[in-house]
């Protein structure tokens, strides 16, 4: 069995891969990571994730995924973006983080509410070896929060070809179309190697 550690201490994300992973890479496990939480200044989702992998990497001496994740508006030029967890100005006031964005699209109609969700995701090895993938889950911007499956901005993003919010939708949806979903199936061909080569 390859293990593999994933780089959060977020138990959702960890619980989400999980899910999502299933049995698509025989022989491979996921391991939760205990170790020292990095600074994350990178510019940009994918900067961040690597930063994340290459700890997570060099403190287990396994493999490490990693993800950086964020909901992107059009009409704000694709804010929050990498500041999407903090946008309220305080890490992780997911509540408060969501009603400054309805509150700054407020005025905004039905057509220019276009945003998606974007997930990077790094494989970083101990040996310097790095994929990167990018998943992407276009849709809208609700106009108030519904539903209650879900967390951070999943009650006002309503994914392209559905009526309701992801958080509404529930993980039988998201674990096949979300953008962590998207980024996996993008990473599997890199996961399948390294347990190819144990």
């Amino acid at each position: 069995m390859t293990r593999v550690v994933l780089a959060t201490h977020n138990q959702h994300k960890a619980g989400e891969f999980q899910q999502i992973l299933g049995d698509a890479v025989p022989g491979l496990e996921i391991v939760a990571y205990d170790g020292p939480e990095p600074v994350e200044d990178g510019v940009t989702f994918e900067a961040n994730a690597l930063i994340k992998a290459r700890t997570a990497a060099t403190h287990t001496g396994l493999p490490a995924l990693a993800d950086d994740s964020g909901i992107c508006v059009d009409a704000m030029g694709g804010a929050p973006g990498i500041f999407s967890a903090r946008w309220a100005g305080r890490h992780g006031d997911a509540e408060a983080n969501l009603r400054l964005l309805l509150d700054q699209l407020a005025d905004l109609p039905d057509g220019a509410r276009g945003a998606y969700f974007s997930a990077t995701l790094a494989l970083v090895t101990p040996e310097g070896d790095e994929t990167v993938v990018e998943g992407r889950w276009p849709g809208s911007i609700a106009h108030e929060a519904r539903g209650t499956q879900g967390h951070g901005y999943d009650p006002i993003f309503v994914p392209r070809g559905h009526e309701s919010t992801t958080a509404e939708l529930g993980p039988e949806v998201k674990n096949v179309e979300s953008h962590r979903a998207r980024a996996f199936a993008a990473a599997i061909p890199a996961l399948r190697e390294l347990v190819a080569r144990g």
